[in-house]
């Protein structure tokens, strides 16, 4: 299998004199907490890994992950689209609390235009502690690489100003700074927009998950003396499916569509096999806690059927169903974290927690995730009997305790009761059977939630 061409315009994407912030010798790994390097994909689907049984697209670096660490069936993102999920992720608080509940807002927050449209986003704020605030104050330098999502239309709500030291990417209150998708021609550079020349007259140069990979790896030299936290957050595979390079699949009997939706997600395991190998080479790979997970499940506009995108799961991207939120999850450190497969559940506000643990960090109160770091080392946490919840207010509504899960996916609808233990794909429901559950469910669900200024209801 060829090898992507990473470096072929370093220069232009990380600015000169940058310091590791840490002039003593290097400290005997085994004696502190690790590295963190979490890498989240754009719309991968449950089903669209090697790993989680798809056997059409190649993905060896990743599929490794889960051979040597962790590997989770029962994980769940923060929500079925982008801006909530990270919201969740970031501040360990699920949708029912976080301060982005979906991708547009109802009240509150900044007009802005998608596309030719004025809609309204929020973004996150200055009085959330994020990840990166709880990792910061315990020491690590702290970088995002590429898609933030959580700036609404507000410049002020960058990753440097939510406790990222360094940030390379794109921001949605800066619309150009990721056009044309995939193949950008401007860039942040921390605080700085530049142009990435290789690109220029729309040219297909250096593709965006290159350009991630470049940052990540130079951010990871730049501290390999030091403690640091790198949130490698690629666009792949989401849609619009743009990449030039489908040499992988062109012996496939498949339309372009779905060769280019596949391309992306093996062009981004190549990537992220080409981090680990730096790791590997500065002899950083047993001190460092390895994290793969997706937003949500795969969109409408990938070939579901086709390529079995999000499994044998009901539902897809924007919808509550376990095709929109449940997403492979994946932790791997040698000698730490137990090769396994587990079934607990967890989901995006625990990880907040987790990593906090990791650190020797304190985590904020006022969450509503947990800490599973004793399950990767074979340790028991009760993760089932609990709730876990989402919400598109006023439009959508999920919870899941132990087996039992409750949807409802328009707006006015009576929730729909499963058993996942033995309906995965949510085929039979049977809120008319066990009324008196879906009834407990719905008490839990008013308490797990507080009224949201963004997203204002009737009565609240």
């Amino acid at each position: 299998m060829k090898k992507i061409n990473l470096f072929s315009a370093i220069g232009i994407f990380i600015a000169p004199g940058i310091l590791s912030g840490c002039s003593e010798a290097k400290k005997n790994k085994e004696e502190v907490a690790p590295n963190i390097i979490f890498i989240l994909a754009d719309d991968l689907g449950y089903g669209d890994l090697g790993c989680y049984g798809n056997s059409d697209i190649l993905t060896p670096n990743i599929d490794k992950l889960a051979e040597t660490g962790t590997r989770f069936t029962q994980a769940y993102a923060g929500s079925a689209v982008s801006s909530p999920s990270r919201c969740a992720l970031m501040t360990g608080k699920n949708t029912g609390n976080t301060t982005i509940r979906d991708n547009f807002a109802q009240a509150g927050g900044l007009e802005g235009y998608k596309n030719e449209t004025i809609i309204r986003r929020m973004n996150i704020l200055s009085t959330d502690t994020t990840i990166a605030n709880v990792l910061g104050d315990a020491g690590y330098r702290t970088c995002l690489v590429n898609k933030w999502h959580l700036d609404g239309f507000n410049p002020e709500a960058t990753p440097l100003n939510r406790g990222f030291n360094e940030f390379y990417g794109w921001l949605v209150s800066t619309a150009h700074s990721n056009d044309p998708y995939y193949y950008p021609y401007y860039r942040f550079n921390n605080d700085s927009l530049i142009n990435i020349t290789e690109n220029a007259d729309g040219r297909h140069t250096i593709h965006n998950t290159e350009i991630s990979t470049n940052e990540a790896i130079q951010f990871i030299r730049r501290n390999s003396d030091n403690q640091f936290f790198l949130y490698l957050s690629y666009d792949s595979p989401h849609e619009p499916y743009v990449i030039d390079d489908t040499s992988w699949y062109d012996d496939k009997d498949w339309d372009l569509n779905t060769k280019r939706y596949a391309s992306l997600i093996t062009h981004m395991d190549e990537a992220i096999g080409s981090v680990i190998d730096e790791v590997d080479k500065l002899g950083l790979r047993d001190n460092t806690l390895i994290i793969f997970t997706s937003d949500n499940g795969a969109a409408i506009q990938a070939p579901l059927e086709i390529l079995n995108c999000n499994g044998n799961l009901r539902g897809r991207k924007a919808l509550l169903y376990e095709g929109g939120i449940r997403v492979p999850f994946i932790v791997n450190q040698p000698g730490k974290v137990n090769p396994q497969t587990l079934d607990n559940l967890i989901y995006f506000p625990d990880v907040l927690p987790t990593l906090a643990a990791v650190a020797n960090a304190k985590a904020p109160v006022k969450i509503n995730g947990i800490n599973f770091l004793p399950l990767l080392k074979g340790e028991k946490v009760d993760t089932d009997n609990r709730l876990l919840y989402w919400e598109f207010p006023g439009k959508q509504y999920a919870a899941r305790k132990g087996d039992w899960k409750v949807v409802s996916v328009k707006a006015g609808t009576p929730l729909e009761l499963y058993n996942l233990k033995d309906d995965i794909s949510e085929t039979n429901n049977l809120a008319d059977v066990y009324p008196e559950k879906v009834a407990e469910f719905e008490r839990e669900m008013k308490d797990m939630r507080t009224p949201s200024p963004n997203w204002p209801l009737p009565g609240e």
